[in-house]
């Protein structure tokens, strides 16, 4: 845990020793702003053509430190899971 004032990352370094955070590739951006994910990337996250990938980006401060792809229709289901009780209970109020 990060001391007032120090700026905390996504993935500390005990974290990422876990097992929890692996870098998969190196991707370059090209002058066009756009990236290639590998194949061997692609295929263990079975991304197919035409899956919508949400960009969901981790920081404090207002620097983005980390930047995560998910596929959307599971980004979507993880927001539902979690707002779906809390709307329930304002809607029970």
């Amino acid at each position: 845990m990060a001391k007032k004032g120090e700026k905390e990352n996504c993935c500390s370094p005990g974290d990422m020793a876990a097992g929890c955070c692996k870098v998969e590739a190196l991707v370059s951006i090209d002058e066009r702003g756009q990236m290639v994910l590998p194949k061997e990337a692609r295929e263990k996250a079975n991304i197919r053509p035409g899956d919508k990938l949400a960009v969901i980006s981790w920081g404090k401060g207002g620097d983005v430190s980390c930047l995560t792809l998910m596929k959307a229709e599971s980004f979507g289901g993880m927001v539902k899971g979690i707002l779906g009780p809390l709307i329930q209970e304002i809607f029970q109020k």
